[in-house]
């Protein structure tokens, strides 16, 4: 099942993707793409209903992030070996957990920002967790229970904020528009092993990156489990797993992104995004 929110920003309504690739509107069956909807039981209910019966949604309607009321946005550095060596760190022993704001979600078409100042904006694949019921302190065979779905983001990076400035990487991670979301949660039961996801970026048309989640250094499971020895996971948190090599940073000479530029990236299963990257309106 594809579960999506469209509409204006600030004003999504909850939707699903039909068979025949038809956008419905859930606005009668469940208020939003969020909280108790993401648990097994909510989405069991939306399973319930006949897509024919629900209402279209008109073609080129904007999509909003594929998941409401997200109250953490988790993500784990370096959790590709591969990346982890064209940037010259060591792969980590644990998973390196960054945060980044949850004012930076917006949808999968949305632009890319620039930041005002910035010089190293980067783009970064990945392959979004979407928590569906509330995890504390649970094993790695459970792990997966606690899933409502994946979807695809772009973990858009400005790597000066992030590596050249002093403290953490929150702020080369939170601008506005550096969380894009979807275009669809696709649940649980519909992806088969979310090792086995080929992902892959290009810019301007040239591919950047190519890679797989099977060469993620922790999985999902491991990362749901390890996450929740430290923190109460919530239904709509979710977790950014890392990205596959060929960012920006790693290229020789580096190339980062500039107004401009359009960026497409998808995953296997789960959809493409694509965003045109503008200077900030209020830069």
């Amino acid at each position: 099942m594809k579960l999506l929110r469209w509409g204006e920003r600030g004003a999504e309504r909850p939707g699903l993707l039909d068979e025949a690739g038809t956008i419905r509107d859930l606005s009668s069956v469940v208020p939003d793409i969020a909280g108790a909807v993401l648990s097994d039981s909510g989405l069991a209910a939306i399973r319930g209903v006949d897509p024919a019966g629900l209402p279209e949604v008109p073609a080129g309607t904007r999509l909003g992030a594929c998941v409401g009321g997200v109250g953490k946005f988790m993500c784990i550095g370096l959790n590709f070996s591969d990346h982890a060596a064209e940037t010259g760190a060591q792969v980590p022993s644990e998973p390196i957990l960054f945060m980044k704001a949850s004012s930076a979600v917006c949808g999968p078409d949305d632009p890319i920002i620039v930041p005002r100042g910035s010089q190293k904006t980067d783009w970064e694949v990945e392959l979004a967790v979407i928590i569906g019921t509330r995890a504390k302190y649970v094993s790695e065979a459970e792990a997966l229970a606690h899933v409502a779905g994946y979807a695809v983001t772009n973990d858009v990076s400005e790597r000066s904020f992030q590596m050249d400035r002093q403290g953490q990487w929150t702020k080369g991670k939170s601008c506005d528009n550096f969380g894009p979301l979807g275009p669809w949660l696709v649940t649980r039961d519909a992806v088969a092993d979310p090792q086995a996801l080929g992902m892959w970026l290009s810019v301007n048309g040239a591919r950047m990156q190519d890679g797989s989640t099977a060469t993620m250094v922790f999985g999902v499971a491991a990362l749901v489990s390890y996450l929740s020895q430290f923190m109460t996971l919530h239904p709509g948190d979710v977790i950014s797993t890392g990205t596959p090599p060929g960012v920006g940073l790693g290229l020789k000479p580096p190339r980062y992104l500039r107004a401009g530029d359009v960026v497409e990236l998808g995953i296997d299963g789960l959809g493409t995004q694509r965003q045109q990257v503008i200077a900030d309106p209020e830069g």
